[in-house]
């Protein structure tokens, strides 16, 4: 497809005068090849050719949109004849990119331009709303969806997949149930809606009335990882050893480990992981569960012999190692090595790779705000920080004590752990919450990183202090913070 692509893209250059048609072809390869050299070439064409045909003009959107190149796609998205195809392809964009609030902006703008939004078009907003992860703003969306688009069966799997991911897994089966004949989308999503929010068995009993002929690997990885987060190891052991041989992917084995790991079953996690690789290359997933596991249960020693396999098997993938050496540093860190974390905390400042940054989201008053750690943009960034730090004085007078093992890099000069760990994005995201009034019993954050185990005992502590409900979706499931103290997760997280 490549070779097709570069040719078709030589061949354009050939042409004196090229035709839409030709212009078709063009910007439709540039896209495919995905590359900076075709998104640089397919530029220096849009920049030097009048393009008014609004069908190419989208073509040309999709180039952008295909090659990464989110600035370019924008202001041409901005002058262009929108409609709802454009309006599609941009919301889409937002939604890869972890930006949804804009998804619901060009949704909004969509409708005031007389547009009337296709089920596609509603598909992407339930997208971008599962995203955000609240629950009265998606309700408030969701009561706008045309009565007739409610029998679509992508909405309808949608908004399993969404009322699941909010925490609201009661609002999932509503929908399943009326679902006269439920394909494996739909049991998928609601096995996943369960396991998600720590309802194990309920998803195994769904998984059991399941037709076998309408079992895939998605139904098994996520009844699996409804077993894995609830802690039901024999039930796990039980689906996994039914599923042939042949049909056990990459996926299946790690939730498996995954499932073992976290109940510190370590031989077992190993012996999964040996019978993987006697037909299949390694896989980092399966390590990363291994050594996140091995830093809960604070075993140092098997911390550093899973990293030196990754060590082994992944030496050339920075991306990889900079996770496995955090992982390895909270491991001393929890243990007490400080000598080796400093030399774990070397490593990753050599690295190149890029760090993610955390961000988290929330809702306030039906408006999006967005929060990077140490963030200070938030017009009420000052309240922020002065209730955050009224809080930090409660919280340590009720025995809270800031733990540096979290911190996987060395401390700046002008930092303290204190500073550090008080500035993750989910803890003032939470902080804005509470300076509201009236103050909210309920408060629901989205973060694209998993909690570090400082953020959850904070958390747990301050949904105590406040009597409220914390609900936190992050990268690996939903914890429900209850106001007597506790977490849905039983803090296997």
């Amino acid at each position: 497809m490549n070779n097709q692509a570069e040719r078709a893209i030589e061949l354009f250059f050939q042409i004196k005068k090229p035709c839409n048609v030709i212009l078709r072809v063009f910007f439709n390869a540039c896209a495919q090849l995905k590359n900076e050299k075709a998104l640089n070439l397919g530029k220096k064409v849009f920049n030097e050719l009048k393009i008014e045909s609004n069908d190419i003009l989208h073509m040309v959107l999709n180039m952008f949109i295909k090659c990464d190149d989110l600035n370019s796609a924008e202001h041409l998205f901005n002058r262009m004849n929108r409609n709802i195809l454009s309006y599609g392809s941009m919301m889409k964009l937002y939604n890869l990119k972890d930006q949804p609030e804009k998804t619901l902006e060009l949704f909004q703008k969509m409708k005031e331009e007389n547009l009337n939004p296709d089920e596609i078009s509603y598909v992407l907003l339930i997208d971008a709303l599962s995203k955000i992860g609240d629950l009265s703003l998606s309700q408030l969306f969701v009561n706008d969806i045309p009565k007739s688009f409610l029998k679509n069966s992508w909405i309808q799997v949608g908004l399993i997949d969404l009322w699941g991911k909010i925490g609201s897994p009661d609002k999932s089966k509503q929908i399943f149930d009326i679902i006269e004949h439920p394909n494996s989308a739909y049991f998928g999503a609601m096995i996943n809606a369960y396991g998600l929010n720590g309802m194990g068995f309920e998803a195994i009993e769904l998984f059991n009335t399941i037709p076998s002929s309408m079992l895939d690997n998605i139904i098994y990885i996520c009844v699996l990882n409804a077993c894995s987060h609830s802690a039901i190891l024999n039930q796990a052991w039980k689906i996994f050893e039914k599923i042939p041989i042949e049909q056990r992917t990459e996926q299946i084995y790690t939730t498996m480990v995954d499932t073992t790991s976290r109940l510190f079953l370590f031989d077992q996690s190993l012996q999964l992981i040996d019978e993987y690789e006697k037909s299949h290359k390694p896989s980092i997933p399966m390590y990363i569960s291994i050594l996140s596991s091995a830093r809960n249960a604070k075993n140092a020693s098997l911390s550093e012999k899973i990293y030196h396999r990754i060590e082994t098997n992944f030496s050339n993938n920075e991306k990889y190692l900079r996770s496995a050496r955090i992982l390895l540093a909270n491991t001393y860190g929890l243990t007490g090595n400080k000598d080796m974390l400093s030399n774990v905390r070397m490593l990753l400042n050599k690295s190149n790779t890029k760090k993610v940054v955390g961000c988290s989201w929330t809702v306030i008053k039906g408006k999006v705000y967005k929060f990077r750690a140490h963030d200070r943009s938030n017009p009420y960034s000052s309240e922020i920080y002065e209730e955050l730090g009224r809080l930090t004085v409660r919280l340590i007078e009720r025995g809270y004590k800031p733990d540096e093992s979290w911190i996987a890099r060395e401390l700046n000069d002008d930092e303290t752990t204190e500073s550090v760990l008080c500035g993750h994005s989910e803890r003032l995201a939470i902080i804005f919450n509470l300076i509201q009034r009236p103050q909210p019993t309920r408060i629901q954050i989205v973060k694209n990183l998993r909690i570090c185990g400082d953020c959850h005992l904070v958390t747990k502590m301050i949904a105590q202090i406040y009597q409220c409900s914390i609900i936190v979706r992050d990268t690996n499931r939903i914890h429900h913070f209850y106001p007597n103290g506790k977490c849905s997760c039983q803090d296997h997280f």
